[in-house]
Formats: C-alpha cells, sequence, structure tokens
C-alpha cells in the first residue's frame, strides 16, 4: 500500500512541472483554433485572452471563413485586428495567400509576430487603409486596440483617444485590380457604409462582412447589401448571423 501512495505522489509532482513554452523565444502563448497567439497584456484585455482560450472569440466571422474560404482563393481582409482573422484563413483553409490592410500600427506589429510564431508565410500585411479615394486620413487609436476606429467620437463608445496616427488611404478599385482577390473579408468598425459605394469588385465570388448598424444605421447596411448585390454577390442566410453578413456567388 505504501509503495503504490508512493507512486501516486510522484505522478502528481511529475504532471505539476510546467510544460516548456510554446514560443522558441520563450514568451507565452495562448492557444485558439490550433494557432498561438503571443500572451501580452498590452495588446490582449483579460476578457479578450479569456474569448481566445474558450475558442469564442470572433467565433461567427471564424466559422463563416473555415465554411467558404478555399485553398485555391486570393483574400482581401480589410481591418486585420490581432492577426486572428488573417491566421485562420492562412492556416486552417490554406487560402493561396491573404493580403490584409490595418491602420493601427500596434496591431501590425502584433500580428506580423502572430503570423511568424505560426509559422505562416502566405500573409501580406499592410499598415494601411483602403477607401473609396486615394489619400490620408487620422486614425484613432483608443487602449482597447479593438475599439480605435477613423471616427473621433464613435456614437455608443466611451473610450478615449491616446494616440491620433495620419495613415495612407489606398483607392480600393486600384488595391482590388492589382491583387485580383476572389474574397473579401471585411471588419473595418463602421467605414464599411461608403467603402463599397463606387467598387468594382471584379471576380469576387465570397465576401465576409461584419457590418455595424449602431453606427451606420439602416443606410448604410442598406448600402452594403446593395454593393454586394451589384458585385454579382447574394446574400448567404447559411452561414450568416446577427451582424456578420456572407455573400456568395453560385451557392
Amino acid at each position: 500500500m505504501a509503495l503504490a501512495q508512493d507512486r501516486t505522489f510522484e505522478m502528481k509532482v511529475k504532471t505539476s512541472i510546467p510544460a516548456p513554452p510554446d514560443d522558441p523565444d520563450g514568451e507565452a502563448v495562448i492557444r485558439c483554433r490550433g494557432l498561438k497567439f503571443p500572451d501580452r497584456p498590452e495588446v490582449l484585455t483579460p476578457r479578450l485572452r479569456r474569448a481566445i482560450r474558450r475558442n469564442s472569440y470572433e467565433r461567427t466571422e471564424a466559422d463563416a471563413v473555415r465554411a467558404n474560404v478555399l485553398p485555391e482563393d486570393v483574400v482581401l481582409e480589410l481591418g486585420g485586428g490581432i492577426g486572428f482573422m488573417s491566421s485562420v484563413m492562412a492556416r486552417n483553409c490554406r487560402a493561396s495567400h491573404v493580403h490584409v490592410y490595418e491602420p493601427n500600427p500596434d496591431a501590425v506589429a502584433y500580428m506580423r509576430d502572430v503570423h511568424a510564431v505560426n509559422d505562416i508565410d502566405n500573409v501580406t500585411v499592410t499598415n494601411a487603409i483602403v477607401g473609396p479615394k486615394k489619400g490620408k486620413a487620422a486614425f484613432y487609436q483608443r487602449e482597447n486596440l479593438l475599439t480605435s476606429s477613423l471616427d473621433p467620437e464613435p456614437a455608443k463608445l466611451d473610450a478615449p483617444v491616446i494616440a491620433e496616427h495620419e495613415i495612407e488611404v489606398m483607392n480600393i478599385n486600384t488595391v482590388w485590380k492589382d491583387l485580383k482577390p476572389t474574397a473579401l473579408v471585411c471588419d473595418i468598425e463602421g467605414a464599411e457604409a461608403d467603402l463599397f459605394e463606387k467598387a468594382t469588385l471584379s471576380g469576387i465570388r465570397l465576401a465576409v462582412i461584419e457590418v455595424h448598424p449602431q453606427w451606420i444605421g439602416e443606410t448604410g447596411v442598406r448600402a452594403v447589401f446593395g454593393a454586394m448585390h451589384r458585385n454579382g454577390l447574394t446574400y448567404f442566410p447559411k452561414w450568416s448571423k446577427a451582424k456578420v453578413l456572407v455573400f456568395k456567388k453560385d451557392w
């Protein structure tokens, strides 16, 4: 009996030893959907960390792209955030290439580290905005990087601006012509209402767009639907849910 107790105690001691860090540089990471995210408190809020750990972060959008983005797709992602969606599409969907445009410089730096720690090499990240016309724009950064936006005082958001950046704006038609994407993933905190008004999205077969009706209202949501329909896509209810809208061709 004593021998059995000793063995039990020995097994408990062994299993309590922490596993080595996943990151070769020794940085702690959080795992989600088979991906690793550097655990940095200055980027990941406690709420965001919990969502990533529980596989609930951007669940609706991630499920939609996993079900619809194909290996042959070239994806244009507008609003890359922490690199979650681009990593899902690059690694889990095995997209041919993902082109990400993200205006927040801190998010861009973190996103590139996410891609590096996951050995992802089929994503190109650009620190810029894609808009209706070429130019410059003020980008308002907040402590929670996911609430940063082009609007200095968006309605129903009480979060102080901690930095303002002048960011290059690239014309959507020029970007589309240069990259020739077949799929669009868009989460740009309300800027979606005006972006597609004069956009010609030739060759597109899929769009996954998170709309923000609290900011763009009924008129803005109608504009998104109209633009997708003009470009040959139809609302695809099977993978649409709440504010995440999926539009698809020939479904």
